[in-house]
């Protein structure tokens, strides 16, 4: 008889120092999938659930669908969306009886109004419904703020690997292996984790394709894997923490999973994590000053000069519509140049009312907290209008669909601005594309992410420049009113 397995998605990085709650609408506008839509949606992709089905195939299992849901980084995930979405997996649960085994898709950064900790209440809620003996896998963003209720109750959490994230499908198929053991009886799976006095290291978790560019995060990881599979060592997932959530249990961790003995995997994750401190302090990314950046932007190359705006980055709750580059961009007279991207949905109306080929005067950006860049009072020709929809091809989610939303191009001098109606870190170059803008053949390109972004548009640059915009994703750890973190914790006391 096949092996019945529940599986479930639920992510948010949620950024508690962000004024944008995360409602049922912010999954709707990037990715929410009930029941058998998940296969529909998410068959075929470069992702964790794409994952779990190809792994089910393979090995003859039936899959339990209930939930797939995944929203930009913002703040605190609303009670009403925590309940409904992690009350449709545990609901599924209840409605699907008896089951082999939960294979999950999570973040571990997930903060919401009703707990601090969503992964580990769902884990919980999971574990108290199903008893000891079902195994439950959870694969985490590299980013996970891990706490002992998330290792109480899953039976082992696979964090993501590389960063930019592009080996989702690895994880999933790593989590499964595990699982497929399991359920043959063959391992029984326990899990700790371990964590010290630091809110930071890791180098933020950044990976490297190329060994002879390897940073802390790099080495951390190698010794990791070479653990793995032996002496009853099962995984080893690292994790580089969010800074941005102010929880007990922020920052970096190790997470163990060992084969029926929990003693080992804390013991081995003490060891890991010494490795962990030590990095705290080194970084392998220099950012730079926006002068400094609109120098470099004058200089000509054979390829473009890529610049991130780093810390207006959606995808780590920035709001996406921060003006300080933009604004030294016009300044400087920047041609033949392109900026993905600015979130001003009123700004789109106002082009879209105009029309394509209109010169329209219009307030652009600045308009969530005008403290991290006014709004630029701007003229522009609407260049291009299209509903938003793309389906990313590069190396990060490819196969999956992300929608702007109702967009416009604005074409500002020199500069054309992608201007959006939903937040979305710039991860693939099909965010340009389909707005009809081709990124290579520009001389300069903005995109708002913090590292992501290397995987699809570092082939293509000549440079790459993080530029300091001074917006809410800044690395400046002691610009946050931290309340509800572990003190005393590196950098920000002395310990």
């Amino acid at each position: 008889m096949a092996a019945r397995i529940l599986i479930g998605q639920i992510k948010h990085e949620t950024n508690t120092f962000s004024r944008l709650p995360t409602t049922l609408e912010s999954y709707g506008k990037r990715l929410l999938a009930y029941g058998e839509d998940m296969f529909r949606q998410l068959g075929g992709t470069r992702t964790e659930i794409g994952g779990y089905m190809e792994a089910a195939k393979a090995n003859g299992w039936e899959l339990i669908p209930t939930v797939a849901g995944d929203a930009t980084p913002s703040g605190k995930v609303t009670a009403e969306a925590w309940a409904k979405l992690s009350g449709t997996i545990v609901e599924g649960l209840e409605k699907a009886g008896k089951v082999d085994g939960i294979l999950l898709a999570l973040h571990g950064a997930m903060v919401t109004e009703t707990v601090d900790d969503g992964e580990g209440d769902l884990l919980k809620r999971l574990r108290q419904r199903v008893g000891l003996d079902v195994p439950i896998f959870a694969t985490l963003d590299l980013h996970a703020n891990v706490t002992d209720a998330m290792a109480d109750n899953a039976s082992a959490l696979i964090a993501y690997r590389t960063y930019p994230h592009i080996d989702h499908v690895e994880r999933a198929t790593q989590a499964a292996e595990l699982m497929r053991r399991a359920l043959k009886g063959e391992i029984r799976p326990v899990s700790a984790v371990v964590r010290r006095a630091t809110l930071d290291a890791l180098d933020h978790g950044r990976t490297h394709a190329d060994p002879r560019d390897a940073g802390p995060m790099d080495r951390v990881l190698a010794a990791a894997g070479a653990l793995e599979g032996r002496d009853g060592v099962l995984s080893v997932s690292v994790h580089a923490g969010f800074q941005a959530a102010d929880i007990h249990d922020t920052g970096p961790s190790v997470a163990v999973c060992a084969d029926g003995n929990r003693a080992k995997a804390k013991a081995v994750a003490e060891r890991m994590m010494d490795l962990v401190w030590d990095t705290r302090g080194q970084s392998t990314v220099a950012h730079s000053d926006l002068a400094s950046a609109m120098a470099e932007a004058k200089q000509k190359g054979d390829k473009p000069l890529v610049i991130a705006d780093f810390t207006d980055n959606p995808g780590g709750g920035g709001y996406g519509d921060a003006t300080r580059l933009l604004g030294a961009m016009i300044e400087a007279k920047l041609d033949n140049a392109a900026f993905h991207s600015i979130n001003d949905p009123e700004a789109v109306a106002i082009g879209q009312k105009a029309g394509k080929g209109a010169t329209v005067t219009l307030a652009l950006g600045g308009k969530v907290d005008p403290i991290f860049g006014a709004p630029l009072n701007v003229t522009g020709v609407v260049q291009n209008l299209t509903e938003g929809s793309f389906i990313c091809d590069g190396p990060m989610h490819k196969g999956v669909r992300l929608n702007h939303g109702p967009t416009m191009v604005l074409k500002i001098g020199g500069i054309e601005v992608v201007v959006t109606s939903n937040r979305l870190q710039t991860i693939d170059r099909q965010a340009f594309l389909s707005q009809g803008i081709d990124p290579q053949a520009k001389s300069v390109v903005v995109v708002k992410s913090s590292q992501h972004f290397r995987a699809a548009f570092g082939p293509i640059a000549r440079k790459v420049v993080l530029a300091d915009g001074g917006a809410l994703t800044s690395p400046d750890l002691k610009r946050f009113p931290y309340k509800n973190l572990r003190r005393p914790i590196w950098p920000l006391d002395p310990v």
